[in-house]
């Protein structure tokens, strides 16, 4: 069986997309899109590495670190708004790497009963293709969580790689908290985690609603140009 191409597996995801929401027209609004993100400390934003993509695993903002400490946070984002800032680390505050346990543990203890809150029929959940995200007994539970409104890799409804146009936590939310948490250089961990929460928390619901009418507008844009990569960052607000 011939592997699909990346701009194969971009056209199939986009032409499901838009047949979801041909049938409910609020199917967009229905989606927890889900990442982690690494934030160093004494980073700074290197603006000259803002692109959206690449041939290789594309970065849209790249931190350069002067430190060899560092924050990994996850989140969801959806129209309704975002759920965590969820911080992976050691019960004495270390930060720790993200295996597929430790995600497990988070869905099920942090996750789930926040998602559990929102009273809207028929919400998906998506995810990218890390390894945590998608070992085996990973998958099973989230198969078990959301049958078949899974959007991932190894799930009913399979994310291509390197897909940051169609992320919103890539293509708007990392790279907007991260222009905005080093402007006082955070010297602690706790510091830069409060300059962390402190910028999501004031994200207001408007431009949430806007990051994911977006996501429509690149749906038909990356149909248009037949999956290929889209030449730069289009953002309208």
């Amino acid at each position: 069986m011939n592997r699909l191409t990346p701009e194969q597996g971009f056209q199939i995801v986009v032409e499901w997309a838009q047949n979801e929401i041909a049938v409910v027209p609020d199917f967009h609004k229905r989606i927890f899109f889900s990442d982690e993100a690494h934030f160093w400390l004494n980073g700074y934003v290197n603006k000259q590495n803002c692109r959206i993509w690449s041939e290789a695993n594309p970065q849209v903002y790249v931190e350069t670190p002067s430190h060899p400490e560092k924050l990994t946070v996850w989140c969801t984002l959806w129209a309704g708004g975002i759920i965590g800032l969820y911080f992976f680390k050691k019960d004495e505050g270390h930060n720790v790497t993200v295996n597929g346990d430790r995600y497990r543990a988070m869905i099920t203890n942090f996750f789930i009963p926040e998602f559990n809150n929102h009273d809207v029929q028929e919400l998906w959940f998506q995810q990218d293709g890390a390894t945590c995200h998608t070992a085996r007994a990973t998958i099973d539970f989230l198969k078990d969580t959301f049958g078949d409104r899974l959007i991932s890799r190894f799930g009913p409804v399979n994310w291509p790689p390197r897909s940051c146009d169609l992320t919103p936590l890539d293509y708007f939310l990392w790279g907007y908290v991260k222009s905005l948490v080093y402007a006082d250089k955070p010297q602690t961990l706790d510091h830069l985690e409060d300059n962390i929460r402190r910028v999501i928390a004031d994200i207001r619901p408007q431009m949430l609603e806007k990051v994911i009418e977006n996501w429509t507008f690149r749906l038909d844009y990356i149909r248009a140009i037949r999956g290929s990569h889209m030449p730069e960052i289009i953002f309208k607000m």
